[in-house]
């Protein structure tokens, strides 16, 4: 997608800012800087399908908070001063997303320019947790190191009795320095890092690279490439939605059909190698195409293991979303209002089970999309119950769309897999891409300098604009219920840390 740019001085923004999102179709992407010498917002008009790349100057490395008027901006705010010693000054709640009070004071690791960061930068490292007073409040402490193979994250707990009253987040455990590596790497290499940032990520992540870099060649695939991309994606997002149901079942201790749906999982698995040869989808999607085209047996096969997913589905989800037992357990549970949903800028399931009508395949190019976007899977409860119904529902629409496309990608008339691209990136180009993952609008954003080098690359996972939402919907709600809340979001601790 390229990219209108546009100059905003810093005393302004707000405003500006408040006059864009006036209109109902224009959307607040993100928020980010190149070098901590300015602010970038990435803003969307949903209905052209456009992007405007906003810019305003800093003069000293601080701005008026913008999250008072757009809290959605809250979390990017935190990210900027752990990751380039901006303070948004007056943020209500400033402390630290990726970069804790064990790293040195003064390291910010996207800042490049060299004036100096004031040592009051120091401070706003420490975690601060809130506490809560009272007779009978106790504190329940809950990782980093978590029991089974989830992700590093520590969540604190203030319970009263065995309700939660309040719930602070620290993340930053897995942080790889993932954006500032793609800069020191040759951009044809930059592929691989781009499909670790979250590894049940790597076919949305790739392809949100890849049309990021196209973007900057200015080049257009042909029709089959477009498809076996969105049957990647698509397979993607099956096989993740399937695991995510039966963790539920899990956390329910409903055992026996959590391992049917484990098993499951690995039908969609196989789909996926039967595509592209790796069960995980690695290295398939790229800069000018994909990486092979798939022989019609391969097609065949997909084809029938798609049919045989959907029909051991059907008993398993039907069971599940008729027991009484498990609609009990979430029914009412972990709820979000919709207000909040849309003020905090959440995506994906969990805006879309909040009654929010946002899907990025709708809205923006990439694979087939916008032009064969499915139906949007909508619930109005916010609660856990309408999270996994939504997931359900995108289950289904993505199995459609699967057959159907596999079904034409032997009528398209095109043989090449790949185009091949210029050995140098374009000089002073920016774009982006925005693809929906199966959490929800993701982003890639890279701007290159004078001698065609990436001189910024950013990345805005899903869950950057949900983890909020795990502190509101676990509020008031039982210590047993937490586990359900968290898995109802299936968000990315690795996608957040970068």
């Amino acid at each position: 997608m390229k990219l209108e740019q546009k100059l905003v001085p810093i005393d302004t923004l707000s405003k500006s800012l408040e006059s864009w999102l006036a209109d109902k179709s224009h959307r607040l992407g993100f928020v980010t800087s190149i070098d901590g010498g300015q602010l970038l917002l990435l803003l969307f008009d949903l209905a052209a399908g456009t992007a405007e790349l906003w810019e305003s100057e800093l003069k000293d490395s601080a701005y008026t908070s913008l999250t008072l008027l757009f809290p959605q901006v809250h979390w990017y705010e935190r990210v900027l001063c752990d990751m380039f010693g901006i303070l948004p000054r007056q943020h209500p709640r400033l402390k630290p997303v990726i970069i804790h009070e064990e790293y040195p004071p003064e390291f910010y690791p996207l800042r490049q320019i060299e004036d100096h960061v004031g040592p009051s930068m120091a401070e706003h490292k420490h975690q601060n947790f809130l506490e809560v007073h009272g007779d009978g409040v106790w504190e329940l402490p809950v990782g980093p190191i978590h029991a089974g193979v989830i992700e590093p994250a520590h969540f604190r707990c203030s319970c009263l009795g065995e309700t939660i009253v309040n719930l602070e987040l620290q993340l930053g455990f897995l942080h790889r320095g993932v954006e500032k590596k793609i800069t020191q790497i040759p951009w044809q290499k930059a592929r691989f890092v781009v499909e670790s940032t979250a590894t049940d990520t790597a076919v949305a992540n790739a392809l949100a690279h890849a049309v990021t870099i196209e973007s900057l060649f200015e080049v257009e695939l042909p029709p089959r490439t477009q498809i076996l991309r969105t049957i990647a994606l698509e397979t993607e997002r099956v096989a993740m939605h399937v695991v995510d149901v039966g963790g539920m079942m899990t956390d329910m201790g409903m055992v026996p059909m959590a391992q049917t749906m484990s098993k499951l999982r690995g039908h969609a698995l196989n789909l996926g190698q039967a595509l592209t040869g790796s069960r995980f989808m690695r290295a398939f999607v790229l800069p000018g195409g994909v990486a092979h085209i798939p022989s019609a047996d391969s097609l065949t096969t997909a084809k029938n293991l798609a049919i045989d997913l959907r029909n051991k589905l059907k008993p398993v989800l039907s069971i599940f979303q008729d027991n009484q037992a498990a609609i009990g357990r979430m029914e009412g549970i972990g709820k979000v209002k919709r207000s909040l949903a849309n003020e905090f800028g959440f995506v994906g399931v969990a805006s879309r089970a909040c009654g929010l009508d946002y899907d990025a395949r709708r809205h923006f190019s990439h694979g087939v999309y916008p032009e064969q976007a499915p139906p949007v899977a909508l619930d109005s409860g916010g609660d856990i119950l309408s999270r996994t119904n939504v997931r359900i529902k995108e289950i289904w629409s993505s199995l459609d769309l699967l057959e159907r496309l596999i079904d034409s990608v032997s009528t398209a008339r095109d043989t090449a897999a790949r185009i091949e691209l210029g050995g140098t990136l374009p000089a002073n180009k920016r774009a982006a891409a925005v693809v929906e993952a199966f959490r929800g609008e993701l982003i890639h954003l890279c701007l290159t300098d004078d001698a065609g080098r990436i001189k910024r690359y950013a990345i805005k996972d899903p869950s950057q604009n949900n983890w909020t939402m795990i502190p509101i919907c676990v509020r008031d709600n039982l210590i047993a219920d937490f586990p359900l809340c968290n898995k109802s979001m299936a968000l990315s601790y690795g996608g957040n840390d970068l």
